[in-house]
């Protein structure tokens, strides 16, 4: 089975709790505090390997989560932090959000990137003494680890494309160029799923991909081919495989400009930044061993529109070693100008989702407010809301970061419900009330 598109949950590890831990001295209730900080919950970690040919594994397990960190200790121990999870993909994945944002293109062997991260560990009382609290009776949570959906589309990485109508011979073609042995029938769609061979030169060697047969409609949805035709977006060079034994059924020009007209609809799709019209073209006139009268016919009009053409038979081998010669000086020419996922031994680097600057946002919902922003939200899900020490500590970091400003001028009241990341507070400014106070847990 096939899979070259699927969407997947990934969790990050939650971090561990810190811990309140004091030493023990003579005629002292509390010595110094002494609780370590928890540990970080691990990251989930899309990775490409060039052993991976296919997401099959995501579309039956697409639950995925990192193991979390433990929590710390007494005598300043901090606790272990959780595994990593890495997802193995094959090259050429690209990562997005739900939305389609695109979060990496892992274009070439061991690209890296971090879908998931972990939550913070939460600091033990150690690490919150300062000169005026000095022993503190209290620590932070673990920071749950970020979890959503994502989605993985695999666009094979290959030098040459074979593109044209189903059953012209492309899967023959491939099994004559490579090692590579897809299944080849007398009837249309044979090819189901794209097929992937090494062409081997004296200097170079060049992957070669066979795409399902595309007909009138492909990038609208209609036949196989629009499902794959991703596929061909990374190819270097194009192979248009038209065949000559169905000239009675079928004039061969205008196959070829129906393909063309679909590969400039999908493009045009894309933003036209695919460039197919821009790219190295090739038209190989297959099954002249059959019909080479129409091979005849057809040949001049294409050279004229401005092709290169070859002839060339799957069955008895004509013209093979031509073509295979052509594609390899193509492609070579092709990688001078365009090096894409250069081989180095330089390691790759780690991609990361871009941070959002911190920020505080008000709204009004029904009765009373929703406060929202990534570290005010970390604040309060990292906060033991049952330590009343805990929560006048956040209640000085809320009026820090201008929460407290933020709702007056917005209009809030004192005594008004405000909600962050799931918990109603009531809402006492600072120079009305010395702490916030927890009314409820939100749903």
């Amino acid at each position: 089975m096939f899979v070259d598109s699927v969407r997947i949950e990934v969790r990050g590890g939650r971090g561990g709790d810190g811990v309140t831990a004091f030493s023990r001295q003579p005629y002292e209730p509390y010595g110094p505090p002494t609780g370590g900080d928890g540990g970080h919950g691990g990251s989930v970690v899309v990775v490409a390997d060039s052993d991976v040919a296919t997401l099959i594994d995501y579309h039956h397990r697409p639950h995925r989560a990192a193991d979390r960190g433990r929590h710390g200790e007494g005598d300043r121990r901090r606790g272990a932090d959780g595994a990593d999870v890495e997802l193995p993909v094959p090259v050429g994945t690209v990562v997005t959000t739900d939305d389609g944002d695109v979060l990496a293109d892992l274009a070439r062997a061991g690209d890296r990137v971090v879908v998931a991260d972990g939550g913070r560990g939460g600091r033990g009382n150690a690490a919150l003494r300062t000169r005026r609290r000095r022993s503190p009776k209290f620590h932070e949570r673990g920071e749950p680890g970020v979890q959503h959906w994502v989605r993985l589309e695999l666009k094979l990485v290959a030098d040459v494309a074979l593109v044209g109508f189903p059953n012209v011979g492309k899967s023959s073609l491939i099994a004559r160029l490579s090692a590579a042995r897809p299944k080849i029938a007398d009837y249309p769609f044979t090819t189901l799923t794209p097929n992937l061979g090494v062409v081997a030169g004296d200097d170079l060697d060049l992957v070669i991909a066979d795409v399902p047969g595309l007909i009138a409609g492909a990038s609208e949805g209609r036949g196989l081919g629009h499902q794959f035709l991703r596929h061909v977006e990374r190819a270097r060079v194009l192979v248009h495989v038209l065949d000559c034994a169905s000239y009675e059924q079928r004039d061969p020009r205008e196959d070829l400009r129906t393909v063309l007209s679909e590969l400039d609809a999908y493009d045009a799709r894309e933003g036209d930044r695919l460039g197919f019209a821009q790219r190295p073209a090739l038209v190989v006139l297959n099954k002249v061993d059959a019909d080479r009268e129409t091979a005849l016919i057809v040949r001049d009009d294409l050279v004229a529109d401005g092709f290169e053409v070859l002839e060339t038979s799957a069955v008895t081998g004509e013209g093979i070693d031509a073509l295979r010669w052509r594609l390899i000086d193509l492609v070579r020419a092709s990688r001078r100008v365009d090096p894409l996922a250069p081989a180095t031994d330089a390691p790759a680097p780690v991609l990361r989702p871009l941070q959002e600057a911190p920020t505080v946002d008000v709204v009004r919902v029904g009765g009373g407010w929703r406060v929202t922003g990534t570290h005010v939200e970390r604040w309060v899900r990292m906060t033991d809301l049952d330590n009343a020490e805990a929560v006048r500590y956040l209640q000085d970091r809320m009026e820090r970061a201008g929460v407290d400003r933020t709702l007056s001028e917005a209009g809030a009241q004192p005594g008004d419900d405000v909600e962050i990341a799931g918990h109603v507070f009531t809402f006492e400014p600072a120079d009305d009330a010395t702490a916030v106070t927890t009314t409820e847990d939100g749903d």
